[in-house]
């Protein structure tokens, strides 16, 4: 089973919207949700990008799919990391 990192912070409304894809396409409770200002090294790294969803593909790189995403791109991405 494919697990998935929502990079995010708290009170962030695209963040919000991301969750509910996430949600939508089933893999909620597969994902987790880190919160970027915990983290310097997130923070640098995803401070203007968030949110951002990461998994691993079938070669076992980390994948990373940036906001705005749709539910179409969503699972076409999916497909890549499962």
């Amino acid at each position: 089973m494919a697990v998935y990192t929502l990079y995010s912070t708290w009170g962030c409304h695209l963040c919000e919207e991301a969750e509910s894809l996430l949600f939508t396409a089933g893999i909620a409770e597969q994902t987790q949700v880190l919160d970027i200002i915990d983290d310097e090294q997130l923070l640098a790294r995803f401070r203007v990008h968030i949110p951002v969803l990461a998994g691993t593909d079938q070669q076992g790189n980390e994948t990373l799919i940036y906001w705005p995403f749709t539910a179409a791109q969503l699972q076409h991405w999916l497909k890549d990391t499962k």
